[in-house]
């Protein structure tokens, strides 16, 4: 029963997939329903024998390198689009037209339900019992069979007058793709794109006021510094994730409402004419509900991707203290166990201050001490899943094999000595590190 409403979302994608292309290829119904159900069942299949033979991340890297194009190919349409609407005699843009035709010509339904089979069986978990682990696979297979009938039911019930443009169809199959995998951690994108709209915006603004001497200026007041630290929080990257997120939807949308009405100066009868025109504004009308669609899907992304349905393991920080010498001991076995893989939290305080690291075991078999921070955000610190670990401040994924290497959104690593007992590390250095860290990425004058 968790299996399948984990996958509803899926599902529901699948589903409108199958209904938008049985809707955009009027003429080819029944090649359609084929490709569609050949082309889901080779993506589970796909992703099944891909995440045996290789690495789990190869598999996870293919949809979400096919969904990510899909969204810049989708730009590239809809500025097209926009521009052929406005200005119709320019022979050099017809992007729109082409890929719309070699898209819906050339295997739209077997590619989409590659795509979509591949996150439905993402999506499966991983079953000791081999019965129940094929069991799965099958049931998912039958399910996006059974969707397929289900769609070309209701495709048959909507009104002809639901047109579908090129771009409005790439757009809605694209935004029913980017909503599919947005409810899996491991294939979301819009999380990675406000985080590299934050980083950049960083990047450019602390370079900018490196290279004309701001943070050394004499005229720049501590109120002008608020609204620069501004630019360092994770709000603008999800605003500005958001601005790109849903533009190219809005801008075919434009597109379709400032397309010209056609004329009607030829005709004679004012009652005709009116007709004409009446049914013309109709059609734009309804041709604008898919744009609309796509928009709602794309809102639907972004809040599954802003409130995932994961638990994190995120223990209580342990209290722990220093010798004399200033050393901190963490013992191997005990309250907790060290190797267990699982995160483990501390907190050390002194005197005013307080500083939280982990220990864990990475894949690799070797124990890692590390900040509950990063170089690069607010030290809202980390929680753990399987296989990664995320940065709560801009929700970046951070594979376990990497965790223990500096840079990026990597937890910062901390010197430490490991002995047959346990982790042994310098109370000193642990401070001196967590207060660089904090001070480089929460102050407000040449940084967050």
């Amino acid at each position: 029963m968790q299996l399948v409403f984990k996958l509803i979302p899926q599902l529901i994608a699948w589903t409108v997939m199958v209904l938008l292309l049985l809707r955009g290829m009027p003429g080819r119904r029944g090649a359609v329903l084929i490709s569609a159900v050949t082309g889901f069942s080779l993506g589970v299949a796909g992703y099944l024998l891909l995440s045996r033979l290789f690495p789990v991340t190869l598999p996870l890297g293919i949809i979400r390198s096919a969904v990510g194009g899909s969204f810049f190919l989708l730009w590239s349409v809809a500025v097209a689009a926009l521009y052929r609407s406005t200005v119709r005699d320019f022979p050099l843009l017809r992007v729109e037209r082409l890929v719309g035709t070699i898209y819906c010509a050339w295997g739209a339904p077997l590619l989409t339900g590659m795509v979509a089979g591949g996150i439905g069986a993402s999506g499966l978990p991983r079953l000791d019992n081999s019965v129940l682990q094929l069991l799965a696979p099958l049931l998912l297979l039958l399910a996006g069979a059974l969707l397929v009938l289900g769609a070309r039911s209701a495709e048959q019930r909507l009104t002809s007058s639901l047109g579908v443009t090129p771009s409005a169809f790439l757009a809605a199959l694209v935004a029913l793709l980017l909503f599919s995998s947005s409810s899996s951690i491991l294939l979301d994108l819009f999380a990675p794109l406000s985080m590299k709209v934050m980083k950049g915006t960083h990047d450019f603004v602390h370079q900018f006021m490196e290279s004309i001497l701001i943070p050394d200026h004499v005229f720049i007041r501590s109120a002008i510094w608020g609204y620069i630290g501004f630019l360092f929080g994770k709000e603008v990257g999800f605003w500005g994730g958001m601005v790109i997120w849903f533009t190219p939807a809005l801008l075919i949308a434009l597109a379709i409402r400032l397309e010209p009405l056609p004329s009607v100066a030829h005709i004679r009868q004012g009652a005709q004419r009116r007709r004409l025109l009446a049914d013309a504004i109709r059609t734009k009308q309804y041709r604008l509900v898919i744009p609309a669609l796509a928009l709602v899907a794309l809102a639907a992304a972004a809040y599954q991707s802003s409130f995932p349905n994961v638990e994190y393991w995120d223990p209580k920080p342990l209290a722990v203290t220093a010798t004399p010498a200033g050393e901190i001991f963490i013992p191997r076995k005990g309250e907790v166990e060290l190797e267990d893989g699982r995160l483990h939290k501390y907190l050390y305080k002194q005197g005013g201050k307080e500083v939280r690291f982990f220990v864990l075991l990475t894949p690799a078999g070797k124990l890692t001490v590390d900040l509950d921070a990063c170089a690069i955000c607010k030290p809202d610190g980390y929680g753990q899943s399987e296989g990664m670990v995320l940065c709560y401040y801009c929700k970046t994924l951070i594979p376990l094999d990497t965790v223990g290497k500096p840079g990026g959104c990597n937890p910062v690593p901390v010197p430490f000595t490991e002995r047959g007992d346990g982790v042994h590390l310098d109370a000193l250095t642990l401070v001196n590190s967590w207060s660089r860290t904090v001070q480089s990425t929460t102050s407000s004058k040449g940084g967050k």
